[in-house]
């Protein structure tokens, strides 16, 4: 589907939600993408983009930037301690932020380094014990952790369990921001956005929409 079309039914959603225009960022997730179908959306201006692993951005998205100039890059994969460094220094947001271990190394990197991306905390609403993020009884807690290290946590993140109404995780989400002040809410991907942006979504994840299905190996490197 073309991102202008992406872009109207996010406008639409938004207007009808009786929401601000222009308050939903849309995130192209460009993981496991060849670089012509990446290159063909920066070219139409879009400057947003999501990636899942360090090592799949680091390959593509220096060179890119250098190409298309400025670009706001959101990892929305798992992110691993050991890989942290290298997320500071080339994302702008984290939004899997989902375990104290990895809160800590953010924020001595934070002191180290002298900057920090914006952060999601990543919430396992659909309580599966495959999927990473933290238990719903334990976001305020660990929120409450992240703002003691000074991390700058902008908001909540949810990936709402396969086969299942997303609807009520994203209510579930956006009730747990209000409750502990955050504005942010990361949430909607290629099926269900416009329910997500009807529920308060700030921003929200589209890949197979827009850039049509992964081809893995394709132009990726990494």
């Amino acid at each position: 589907m073309p991102l202008a079309d992406i872009n109207d039914r996010i406008a639409q959603a938004t207007a009808k939600a009786g929401r601000p225009e222009g308050c939903v960022t849309l995130i192209a997730v460009s993981k496991v993408q060849p670089l012509s179908r990446v290159e063909a959306v920066l070219s139409q201006g879009h400057r947003s983009f999501g990636e899942n692993k360090v090592q799949e951005a680091q390959g593509k998205w220096p060179d890119l930037r250098d190409r298309f100039g400025n670009v706001t890059l959101h990892l929305i994969g798992p992110l691993q301690t050991n890989k942290a460094r290298a997320a500071v220094g080339l994302f702008d947001a984290i939004h899997s932020v989902d375990r104290p271990k990895l809160a800590q190394a953010l924020a001595r990197l934070a002191q180290e380094m002298g900057l920090c991306p914006d952060l999601f905390v990543q919430v396992n609403t659909g309580l599966e014990p495959q999927k990473a993020g933290v238990l719903p009884q334990d976001v305020d807690a660990f929120v409450a952790e992240c703002r003691a290290l000074d991390l700058p946590v902008m908001g909540l993140m949810c990936i709402p369990p396969d086969g299942q109404d997303a609807s009520p995780h994203f209510a579930m989400l956006a009730d747990m921001a209000s409750r502990t002040g955050l504005s942010g809410l990361s949430m909607g991907m290629s099926g269900d956005f416009e329910s997500a942006i009807a529920a308060g979504a700030t921003h929200v994840r589209v890949g197979s929409a827009i850039f049509g299905e992964r081809v893995p190996g394709s132009g990726v490197v990494g």
